[in-house]
């Protein structure tokens, strides 16, 4: 059994590190609530990209150990195509989203995008790191390095929330006359008797209250805004029909302390369930703000706020 082992020692490294690719890209590939990727082919989709890209980060390194440079050309391809099958989700979720009673917004979809593309390079690092491993050393070495990458690709598979950032309160929607209020926030006028009659029976506030400058600035972005109110549109449902402006979802803020308001009119109302909802929506990339760490917020080696 050495013997063989050692005879072939490259093709055990490969194949551990194919594996390992490939349990990380099934271990990151999720379908939840947002019903993305779909089941079952959106799935075979990213499962082949993902072999493909388990291999390309396997073969490199035997490649690399026989001065076989070119390696380094495909993977500078597989790069490419990553980048391309980002460009294929932005435009496929663009696409649908135009069909959403409450849409998830140019800045949700970015950021899904870039979860796709960059899942598969941390699949490729997987299987190269693995194969490096049980090349280099030993097999049970290569086990260990995919072990540790399987705990790194744990805590990389999902990033912070609201709740990290803000607290959220449920809130009393009321009206005066046409006026609607989120607490002490004016939301928006609505004139129908019937429309307000809906509010009374259905209408739901949350008021989001950032815990410093960054979480104030972050919440104030209106593609992190929009992934609010899909979130919540998508879980609890949305009482609404196309054509019906008066009932779509809104988030305002309070100009005067940042904090921001949130209405909608759920199927299921559920108070607690829409503000636990709320403080677990992902916070997007694209829509981070940290204007404390500016130079000019910055007094005496410190943070302003």
């Amino acid at each position: 059994m050495m013997v063989f082992l050692a005879a072939h020692k490259q093709t055990i490294g490969i194949l551990l590190g194919v594996l390992a690719g490939v349990t990380a890209r099934l271990y990151m590939l999720h379908t939840d609530y947002r019903q993305y990727p779909t089941y079952p082919h959106g799935r075979i989709i990213h499962i082949s990209l993902g072999v493909i890209a388990a291999a390309l980060g396997a073969i490199a390194v035997p490649a690399l150990f026989n001065k076989d440079y070119t390696a380094i050309t495909f993977l500078a391809l597989a790069a490419q195509q990553f980048r391309d099958v980002r460009k294929m989700e932005r435009e496929t979720l663009t696409v649908i989203d135009r069909l959403e009673l409450v849409p998830r917004g140019a800045t949700y979809i970015e950021g899904i995008a870039m979860v796709f593309e960059g899942r598969n390079y941390l699949v490729i690092l997987t299987a190269f790191l693995t194969s490096l491993a049980a090349i280099v050393w030993e097999w049970y070495a290569g086990a260990a390095a995919a072990l540790l990458m399987l705990l790194a690709v744990r805590k990389l598979r999902s990033g912070k929330s609201i709740s990290h950032i803000a607290a959220a309160e449920a809130v009393q929607v009321r009206q005066d006359g046409p006026d609607l209020f989120v607490d002490d926030i004016y939301m928006m006028n609505v004139g129908l008797t019937a429309n307000q009659a809906i509010i009374k029976e259905r209408g739901i506030g949350i008021v989001l209250t950032p815990f410093n400058p960054n979480g104030k600035a972050t919440i104030a972005n209106l593609g992190q805004r929009q992934a609010i109110l899909y979130d919540l549109s998508t879980l609890l449902g949305v009482f609404r029909d196309e054509g019906e402006p008066a009932l779509v979802p809104l988030a305002k803020l309070d100009m005067k302390d940042g904090r921001l308001a949130i209405f909608m009119l759920p199927q299921e109302k559920d108070v607690n369930k829409a503000r636990e909802i709320v403080e677990r929506v992902p916070i997007l990339e694209s829509a981070v703000r940290m204007p404390t760490e500016a130079g000019v917020n910055h007094k005496e080696g410190r943070a302003s706020g």
